[in-house]
């Protein structure tokens, strides 16, 4: 009996795939591996779908070893290794810089993440890899939203494709349709080697935290709020917000030209 979340995920990722363009024909994907979850979950699906396609398209993963306390990618290895995936695991000391530059109190995320991206983007580019997936879902995609308006005063996500600022990576993101509880069941069904993060993991109250918090709460009341904030990122109408940018307040008339005279 085939596995019914399985079935489900490939469907969300082969429909993101579909509806962005994200993976083509030739291309060269290096899969993010972090050692969580969601990375699991992405690169095993893409396997499936590369060997349903008949190898069409390559994947490759890439895991940063940041030299944190306590890693161990032992397993890690052996499951690449009998999963018949390409990988390389590059380590390189980011967790010194990152707990030397913040406070203990502060979050670590925003340091930590600029520097992974600028060395998983050099590495793509040195060896040729023209996408670089990484495993973001649905939940995070929201939860970037709802943050983003509350703390930035800004709309704005993550997005399913992207072009790096240097113009010579392109990022996307399969499972932006994806439910983190999908993925976390999957993950646990799969047995997947989790390496737990112990830079992030540890900041208790980090607003992400927070947010996917009000988020899971208010859909209680209505399981449909996630759903609908994932469509609201492909569902804009500059009419009805502020940005002049996008909308020509200033140069709207009304159709009925009568004019008024004032007694």
């Amino acid at each position: 009996m085939k596995n019914k979340l399985e079935i489900k995920l490939i469907h969300y990722i082969g429909k993101a795939i579909a509806d962005y363009k994200l993976i083509e024909t030739g291309d060269k994907v290096m899969v993010c591996l972090s050692g969580g979850k969601d990375s699991f979950t992405l690169l095993k699906i893409l396997k499936i779908m590369q060997i349903r396609s008949n190898n069409k398209f390559e994947i490759f993963s890439f895991t940063l070893d940041q030299q944190q306390p306590g890693w161990d990618d032992s397993k890690l290895r052996e499951w690449l290794i009998n999963s018949q995936i390409n990988f390389v695991i590059h380590s390189e000391d980011t967790y010194s810089i990152v707990t030397d530059k913040i406070p203990a109190n502060k979050t670590y995320c925003s340091l930590c993440s600029r520097l992974r991206r600028g060395i998983i983007y050099n590495y793509a580019t040195k060896h040729g890899f023209n996408k670089i997936a990484l495993g973001h879902h649905r939940d995070d995609l929201i939860n970037t939203l709802l943050m983003s308006i509350m703390y930035n005063g800004q709309i704005k996500s993550m997005p399913p494709k992207l072009l790096s600022d240097d113009k010579r990576n392109i990022v996307i993101r399969p499972m932006v349709y994806c439910q983190e509880a999908d993925i976390a069941e999957y993950a646990i069904s799969k047995e997947f080697p989790i390496i737990p993060c112990n830079l992030c993991g540890s900041q208790e109250n980090l607003i992400r935290k927070k947010v996917a918090n009000l988020i899971k709460n208010l859909a209680k009341e209505n399981p449909k709020i996630p759903s609908n904030m994932l469509h609201a990122l492909s569902s804009l109408q500059p009419s009805q917000l502020m940005d002049q940018e996008h909308f020509d307040f200033k140069s709207l008339t009304s159709s009925n030209t009568e004019k008024y005279c004032i007694a």
